[in-house]
């Protein structure tokens, strides 16, 4: 039997962890050994909160128990069969019960095994949608500044995020980039003239160019990777008209804000937005089993159908696509939010959250506290009366998270912006407890700097 301190010396010896530094993690190793609720415990038995979900994507806590028998009676049948050519039990149910919880004009269901995945097929077949109805000037794509769509070469190629993205441009297609309709730091503080100022931004690009873009890609109401910043209302809809009116084709990504996490079942419906496509991951297993999907319209999906010989085609698919554990989970994820009544839950707990979040403004080093639902973000400032941001290599935001790992809470910066992003199944007192933590971490983190 391994020791539990061996078990971080061979994290450090065979591991490459994602996102992260390396150097940094030797410093301050995590091996984490089990879960239960909404809590996670590491191989010394130091109990923590799971205050990001861990990665935005727990829903109902770790080992509930219904999504734990789901999978279990799935491997008494089958743990996986191909969906290349052939269909599987899981994967028609859980298509149906998607295109039931998503807006009426979605009616396809295509399978991946990651967002970014789910983003990149979205791209292909933009690409491929007008070729098929022969229309192949259109080939660019047109994204947001400040965007994040996953990992991939076609995900970050619709991208904007310098730190994450840049080192590989060499790799990338170009896309065009629109403002983000980003408030906090506007001149005016007013969501209302940032919102015009964009949409007219966007507007100008595409009278220009709308003859060679193939689709507009867009976070659904909040930007997550790029630090949680949220739409003024009325400019996501206000992408989708422009969309109808010059010939585009209009992706939601909704990997970070589906399931539940804005106060929706979907972002879309804050706004009544029905995109032509729109990808959900993250949460659509509970955060179980990595399955993503891809939605279209019943128009995209007819420009591939016919015969063979007229090669329309889609050839894409993955080894695991509708793996049947990963889709028995994710019925059982949906039919708890169903009988639970959970997005009435997180309405209420939004509002308390709110309260909670409200004294953080007070706070010397705090500038902004964004928050949809419960996608939360905390943006630490050397001065919160002129937004004056922190030298990027003092690390602020990482700092501060460690010290929440120090009082029994994870999350993960987003630069100097603190991500809260709970599981939805948490209590009041432990949202309060977390928040807590939160408060405390960052005054000593940032008062003793002065």
């Amino acid at each position: 039997m391994v020791a539990m301190n061996d078990w971080i010396e061979k994290s450090k010896t065979y591991l490459w962890l994602p996102f992260t530094q390396m150097k940094d993690y030797e410093q301050h190793p995590l091996v984490i050994e089990s879960g239960e609720g909404i809590f996670l415990t590491d191989v010394n038995g130091k109990t923590y909160y799971d205050g990001y979900s861990s990665l935005w994507l727990n829903v109902h806590g770790h080992r509930k128990k219904e999504i734990d028998d789901a999978i279990r009676a799935q491997l008494e049948r089958i743990a996986h069969s191909t969906l290349l050519g052939a269909a599987n039990i899981p994967a028609i149910a859980l298509a149906e019960k998607l295109i039931e919880w998503t807006p009426s004009h979605l009616t396809r269901v295509f399978y991946s095994d990651s967002g970014a995945e789910a983003v990149e097929i979205a791209l292909k077949i933009a690409f491929q949608y007008w070729r098929n109805i022969g229309e192949h000037k259109k080939q660019k794509f047109v994204t947001l500044t400040n965007g994040y769509h996953g990992d991939t070469v076609g995900a970050i190629s619709v991208g904007a995020i310098d730190l994450f993205h840049t080192v590989y441009e060499p790799l990338m297609f170009t896309s065009y980039k629109a403002p983000f309709p980003l408030v906090y730091r506007h001149p005016s503080n007013d969501p209302n003239v940032v919102r015009d100022e964009a949409l007219h931004a966007l507007e100008t690009l595409l009278a220009e160019r709308h003859e060679e873009i193939a689709a507009i890609i867009v976070e659904g109401m909040i930007q997550g990777a790029g630090g949680m910043h949220i739409m003024p209302a009325g400019y996501l809809k206000g992408v989708e008209q422009l969309c109808r009116r010059y010939h585009i084709l209009f992706i939601v990504d909704e990997v970070a804000t589906g399931f539940g996490r804005t106060g929706k079942r979907f972002a879309i419906e804050h706004e009544d937005v029905k995109p032509d496509m729109m990808t959900v991951a993250k949460g659509i297993t509970g955060g179980y089993l990595p399955i993503a999907a891809t939605l279209t319209t019943e128009t995209i999906y007819e420009a591939f159908y016919g015969d063979y010989t007229e090669f329309k085609t889609f050839f894409h698919g993955h080894s695991y696509t509708g793996n049947q554990l990963g889709c028995a989970a994710a019925l059982a994820n949906i039919q708890i939010f169903e009988r639970e009544r959970l997005i009435e839950q997180i309405e209420q707990k939004a509002a308390f959250v709110a309260e909670q979040l409200a004294s953080f403004t007070e706070l010397n080093h705090v500038g902004d506290v964004r928050q949809l639902g419960l996608m939360c973000g905390i943006e630490l400032v050397r001065d919160r009366h002129t937004h004056e941001p922190y030298p990027w290599t003092e690390r602020m935001g990482y700092k501060a998270t460690l010290k929440m790992r120090e009082k029994g809470m994870l999350t993960r910066p987003l630069g100097d912006v603190i991500v809260f992003m709970p599981p939805l199944a948490s209590t009041f007192e432990q949202l309060e407890a977390m928040i807590a933590i939160m408060k405390e971490a960052i005054i000593e983190t940032t008062e003793k700097r002065g």
